[in-house]
């Protein structure tokens, strides 16, 4: 697959190809509507974790590598950006990013992802995760929000060593929640892959969210909650179980947020399901299991990384 191919034929879900349309402004595959961004990251000699490629397309790029961590200063922090604020009806984007080498590196966003309203076509990015040996990788992005009639579709494919660690998370709200907007987007539909080094299926989770159609208060669905979030922790398989047990001992259901979460086939890593009402304590959540895991793994502290 080349830069400019965003998904494989069969690839598109039904529930998706049914919003195929000509977008009226600009349309898919046109300048500004397809955003690239390829990054390789190793440790140079000295020890830090160093950008080794990277190619970026507007509208996305990437902020100046950071090294704020006093625990970790060779750790490299990353920051996707977008100038469009958001993403548009006919948008395609494609994130790519390999650590070898030992790399350790923190990405996030610049801030939410908003995906903007829409009357014809749909929204799409593919993220392309390689983790190599003895690397270690938190990708933890601000919140997916669905503005009104909107149509978005994501996969992410993670391809992790057996002997790295990855965390990831997502965040999906409701939508603009102070405009009188919640839960009157079209479909915003979630699928992630992940393998071993081998192609050996690790896991595989799909998430699909049609309020238009679905009754999302129901039990079994999100109940009394309007947001979901979701953290996966592919690490050693000998570190998964004293680590779900730690992450057990410290995070808690409340009356602010249901937590659960369970181990992975092949006890090849965890996955924590967070449901809540309010942005922040979804990712208080988050940050507590970052903060955990890295403590387990690598033996440094986490500190939460203002974004203003």
């Amino acid at each position: 697959m080349n830069k400019l191919e965003y998904f494989t034929p069969n690839d598109i879900p039904k529930e998706i190809q049914i919003y195929e349309a000509k977008v009226k402004q600009l349309g898919v595959g046109k300048s500004g509507k397809v955003g690239i961004l390829d990054l390789e990251l190793q440790k140079d000699s000295t020890g830090k974790t160093v950008v080794t490629r990277q190619f970026s397309q507007v509208p996305l790029q990437f902020q100046r590598v950071l090294y704020p961590e006093n625990s970790l200063p060779e750790m490299a922090y990353l920051y996707v950006m977008s100038p469009s604020g958001g993403i548009l009806q006919g948008d395609r984007y494609r994130i790519d990013v390999l650590l070898k080498n030992k790399a350790i590196a923190h990405m996030t966003t610049q801030g939410a992802t908003s995906i903007y309203s829409m009357n014809t076509n749909f929204a799409s990015q593919i993220v392309n995760i390689t983790v190599d040996e003895n690397c270690y990788l938190e990708y933890i992005p601000d919140q997916i929000i669905p503005h009104k009639n909107s149509r978005y579709y994501q996969k992410v494919n993670l391809n992790v060593h057996n002997n790295s660690t990855l965390i990831y998370s997502e965040i999906l709200t409701s939508g603009r929640v102070a405009m009188g907007e919640s839960f009157e987007y079209d479909i915003c539909y979630l699928r992630t892959h992940c393998k071993n080094q081998d192609k050996k299926i690790r896991f595989i989770e799909n998430e699909k969210i049609e309020p238009k159609k679905q009754r999302l208060g129901n039990f079994g669905i999100l109940g009394k909650y309007s947001i979901v979030g979701t953290v996966y922790i592919l690490t050693r398989k000998e570190d998964v179980i004293e680590l779900e047990n730690t992450i057990i001992k410290n995070i808690r259901n409340t009356d602010i947020v249901s937590v659960g979460m369970s181990i992975l086939p092949d006890e090849s890593g965890i996955v924590i399901r967070i449901l809540g009402n309010k942005t922040d304590s979804i990712f208080d959540v988050v940050f507590k299991t970052l903060e955990i895991t890295r403590k387990k793994i690598l033996g440094a502290s986490f500190t939460k990384i203002r974004k203003n």
